[in-house]
């Protein structure tokens, strides 16, 4: 009985601050939504921006802090900390394109925030997570939200079918990860993400490597799921066109960010010395990742299936740098995610300024002529498909270029080349939008589908994010370097 008697102190909570700060809000407009008449429902969403404000001023006493709660099951670190801002700002974006994109859809409930707080809070749980359980419990808790959120539009066909496409398998890759912890346990008689490290580093488990191995296999099908890696990816681009564009936004961005949060603190700080036995997976998943992306996604006419297989392509180069594992290769797995975050959030709110209610405008070709219908949010998609290519002086350049540096360095030559090649096939469906933005003839009338000052503030934002990144990336990479270094 004493293994359940946890114990916590005001330190701990602590600890999950911002946590608490989410969860706290989540259950406050979930109260609010069944007093409130429906006609002022918008009150929620701000609301909801207001918890988002509040969970920033919470890290505050998180800064240069590092320490564990609830037995050592939850670590707050540099690494952690990292992400949880990262996390906030998809939340933030999130929040601002959807205050006036719920309404047009008709899906402004208060469970709509409620949901996303509470997927970030798994997410959030998975990145600074020091148990295996931990990192599973926040994994169930972001998966089961953005299930919700995908069919959320209870009247459409596809986001219905995209829903329940997305719980299916992600229910399949859930019971591969408990399996693959389960067999980790077996073989080291803890799920402390430090015990184990330690053990396998007095090689006290060589008896039982076939089960280790097993269950390693194991937990990077349960990760590769979540991170959408061939051949694990086959939900992404149904669920992504399925889904409101704004949850997919939420998903591309804060899903992944939280599944390599997880990866990155499994594998480096408590499996390294199995790195000779998941180094090659990795490798030929890195390849398999960006190509089969990249080759896919030429062939798309609607941009949110493009940019579905496009993040598909981008967890490929992200693997890149996973396999080079020097410590150029670990810091730029998390400038690279930034990078992405802003760059992909910034996409996906043009597309949904660009819609309106029966009518989402989500083939490329209902972009021809934007460019000089609406120049100001032809320039910023411009900005966002340059970034994406890898064009500098974007933060996707930077991104693209630490990684493949990172694979040079630790002698990855041929992975280093294909990544490059498969950058060069990617520009073609990037580019190929800004030649219909201004090259092309307009079909029909492109409208705003209602003004939203709070989406065009998100869209100035993520340009900010991508310059930024792009012309000062050393500070930004220094920033991922010292967060990095604390976890090994």
């Amino acid at each position: 009985m004493e293994f359940f008697q946890v114990q916590f102190s005001k330190a701990d909570l602590l600890v999950v601050a911002p946590e608490l700060v989410l969860a706290g809000f989540a259950l406050l407009i979930l109260l609010m939504s069944a007093f409130i008449r429906s006609e002022r429902k918008g009150f929620l969403g701000y609301t909801a921006l207001v918890g988002v404000i509040v969970a920033f001023v919470s890290l505050y006493w998180e800064m240069g802090i590092e320490a564990s709660a609830f037995s050592d099951m939850v670590r707050i670190d540099p690494f952690s900390l990292f992400f949880k801002v990262m996390i906030l700002i998809i939340v933030l974006l999130t929040v601002l394109i959807s205050l006036a994109y719920v309404k047009r859809e008709g899906i402004d409930f208060g469970e709509y925030y409620v949901l996303v707080f509470f997927a970030a809070v798994g997410m959030m749980l998975m990145a600074s997570g020091a148990n295996l359980l931990i990192i599973f419990l926040g994994l169930e808790v972001m998966s089961i939200s953005i299930y919700i959120l995908a069919g959320i539009m209870r009247d459409d066909v596809r986001s219905v079918e995209a829903a329940f496409k997305y719980f299916l398998l992600g229910a399949f890759a859930s019971a591969f990860l408990l399996y693959g912890i389960a067999l980790t346990y077996a073989s080291t008689g803890t799920l402390d993400l430090g015990g184990i490290g330690r053990i396998l580093a007095e090689r006290t488990w060589i008896n039982g490597l076939p089960i280790l191995i097993t269950g390693l296999a194991l937990l990077i099908v349960g990760f590769g799921f979540k991170i959408a890696l061939v051949p694990f990816h086959m939900w992404t681009p149904d669920v992504y066109e399925g889904a409101p564009t704004s949850v997919t936004a939420f998903m591309a961005t804060g899903v992944k960010a939280a599944g390599f949060a997880a990866f990155v603190r499994v594998f480096f700080f408590a499996l390294p010395s199995l790195q000779p036995y998941w180094t090659e997976i990795m490798w030929g998943l890195a390849v398999a990742t960006m190509t089969v992306g990249n080759i896919i996604a030429l062939s798309q006419d609607n941009i949110k299936r493009m940019l579905a297989y496009s993040s598909i392509a981008h967890a490929g180069y992200i693997l890149v740098a996973f396999v080079a594992g020097n410590e150029l290769g670990q810091s730029s797995i998390l400038f690279y995610l930034l990078a992405y975050c802003f760059m992909n959030l910034g996409a996906f709110t043009v597309v949904i300024l660009l819609g309106k209610k029966g009518e989402e405008n989500t083939l490329i070709s209902d972009y021809a002529g934007l460019g000089f219908g609406h120049p100001l949010l032809a320039v910023a998609m411009a900005i966002f498909m340059f970034s994406l290519a890898g064009v500098p002086p974007t933060a996707g350049f930077m991104a693209k270029f630490y990684v493949f540096s990172a694979a040079v360095k630790a002698n990855y030559y041929w992975l280093a080349v294909i990544g490059v090649l498969n950058s060069a096939v990617a520009a073609y469906y990037y580019l190929r939008v800004l030649i219909y933005m201004y090259f092309r003839e307009p079909e029909k009338e492109l409208t705003i589908g209602g003004f939203s000052p709070a989406a065009v503030l998100a869209v100035i934002i993520s340009v900010w994010g991508v310059l930024h990144i792009g012309i000062l990336p050393s500070a930004f990479l220094s920033l991922a370097r010292r967060s990095i270094e604390f976890l090994l």
